[in-house]
């Protein structure tokens, strides 16, 4: 069983996100965008607000009564049902579901202990007894593993830690069958309690002489005994610890921060691996993690992915939030990569397309060109404004033609030129500049012409190939087809911000058609004619 769709309302930074899973999912954006607020809101689903927290310090904007509300889709729900261990929870389950394979879950803040649920879209109003421990005992395993949870936390023992889970379990079966196990309880039974023994002689000695002084207080006293019980199993594992040896046997506490974090994650697919084998025999499970390359090398990274994915191509289901480009560059079957941007104060999350990665990599995650595989061809741009247009509009009408990589030069010709130098320069080991001749500029209308004729002058080639593109206007939105309000002027442009512009350029990209774009927008249009004519076969 999986989560095939997640809607937050009202989740601290989160106004409202709808999100669409798949067995691997990557979340990727700048700091204090809101990926772990995202994460925390699919906490807050699984086991409610925490302990000392209201709703309010979780609420939008932390003040109203807007309803904060997380809404999970389930798929795989037959399955799930059939596998559960608990007969009785079971059939409730089975029952409950009448055949259907999906089922939907929603915690929110009118009602924060309880989640309600739905199955064939109506939501039961009314619910059998005992079908919430069902419904809790039916949900996959949710294991979540935060910037804030060190490797003590789950290598320590205890009686809720991983290790302390694993070990107790393992350890308790065999040591119940074990003779020598139980030899040794014997003989500290005899040491201590035996009649014979010097030490319950001393401790008998001992509580005689305090009973004689409680007499005193009360004389009803007529027993004061010590007793040493045999020692609680888990008690013997209190001293627990874990040792590595890469080449210098240490304790795990003294290796490095990548070492411990990359021994935490391995705990806890072990861990993973002993419940499905034990209590939760047939559960699928679901890891969050947050900022998983947190102290790992890049190839360390690698090798975590490579972990992550073979877990999710089973029954499991992971999802990573991360800042880094070797998470995001490799592409894998049922893999999905999401934006988390966060704007004026608001945290959006929107898939992207294997075309957009060169904008994650070089602008969102601050990666290498090299983190990339090489693309047919360039196309440089004047700014975001134009990318998240193209890239939507690509996505939409031209999948089928050779792949380019978008690059934004915000604005500016000597960003556009320097772009141009590096471009050349990653593939300078190569002894030939493979995209001189290939690189495709589209320009607003400058308001330095000399600027741009300058910039022409340095790079002649580009004319000679018919490389650059000038539209008739000084900006993008001006040259938006005259359509739901989409085509500004020129004092409109200059009132709108940043956000705005990107917002415009999202809602053209996603509702244009073909047909509007090539004769509306033919200079545009034309531009990506040429890069993909003048693009690698």
């Amino acid at each position: 069983m999986r989560i095939s769709k997640i809607i937050i309302e009202n989740f601290r930074s989160i106004k409202k996100v709808e999100i669409t899973a798949d067995n691997f999912n990557i979340f990727v954006g700048q700091n204090n965008h809101g990926k772990t607020n995202l994460f925390e809101a699919i906490d807050w689903f699984f086991n409610g607000t925490k302990k000392g927290e209201s709703v309010e310090e979780i609420r939008f904007g932390r003040s109203g009564d807007t309803e904060i509300f997380v809404e999970i889709e389930f798929t795989g729900a037959q399955n799930g049902a059939n596998r559960m261990k608990n007969e009785g929870n079971k059939t409730k389950m089975l029952n409950a579901l009448n055949g259907s394979d999906t089922i939907v879950a929603k915690r929110n803040s009118n009602d924060p202990k309880k989640r309600a649920v739905a199955i064939n879209g109506s939501w039961l109003d009314k619910v059998p007894t005992g079908f919430d421990n069902a419904f809790n005992d039916f949900l996959p395993r949710f294991e979540y593993v935060d910037t804030k949870k060190y490797f003590e936390d789950v290598a320590k023992f205890t009686k809720t830690s991983p290790v302390g889970v694993m070990l107790s379990g393992v350890l308790t079966t065999i040591l119940e069958k074990s003779e020598q196990y139980q030899k040794f309880r014997q003989q500290f039974e005899e040491i201590f309690s035996g009649e014979t023994s010097d030490i319950k002689i001393e401790l008998d000695n001992l509580s005689g002489k305090v009973k004689i002084y409680l007499e005193k207080q009360f004389p009803d006293c007529t027993k004061v005994a010590f007793e040493v019980a045999p020692p609680i199993f888990d008690d013997l594992l209190k001293n627990f610890d874990t040792t590595i040896d890469d080449g210098i046997e240490t304790r795990a506490t003294e290796k490095g921060d990548g070492m411990q974090r990359a021994l935490m994650l391995a705990i806890l697919q072990a861990y993973a691996d002993f419940r499905k084998e034990n209590e939760d025999v047939g559960k699928s499970f679901m890891f969050f993690i947050d900022e998983a390359e947190l102290h790992l090398h890049p190839t360390a990274q690698r090798k975590l992915k490579n972990v992550l994915l073979e877990l999710s191509r089973e029954d499991d289901q992971v999802f990573i939030n991360t800042h880094s480009s070797v998470l995001v560059a490799d592409e894998h079957d049922h893999q999905k990569i999401f934006r988390v941007e966060k704007i004026e104060k608001v945290t959006n999350v929107s898939p992207i397309q294997e075309n957009e990665k060169p904008y994650i990599v070089y602008e969102l995650l601050g990666g290498s060109p090299a983190d990339l595989l090489l693309p047919k061809n360039f196309l440089i741009v004047e700014g975001k404004s134009e990318l998240e247009l193209l890239t939507r509009i690509i996505n939409r009408f031209y999948i089928s033609k050779p792949t380019i990589q978008i690059i934004q030069a915000n604005g500016d010709l000597k960003q556009a030129e320097r772009s141009i130098n590096a471009i050349e320069q990653l593939f300078k080991p190569l002894e030939k500049s493979l995209y001189k001749d290939k690189t495709v500029i589209i320009f607003d209308q400058p308001n330095k012409p000399m600027a741009l004729t300058q910039f022409l002058t340095n790079h002649p080639d580009l004319r000679t190939h018919n490389q650059t593109f000038e539209l008739t206007v000084g900006n993008i939105e001006e040259y938006y087809p005259n359509h739901n309000g989409w085509r500004k002027t020129s004092a409109e442009v200059d009132t709108m911000r940043g956000h705005h512009k990107v917002s415009l350029a999202q809602q053209v990209g996603d509702v244009i058609t073909q047909q509007q774009f090539e004769q509306n927008m033919g200079i545009v249009f034309n531009a990506l004619q040429k890069c993909w004519e003048l693009a690698y076969n």
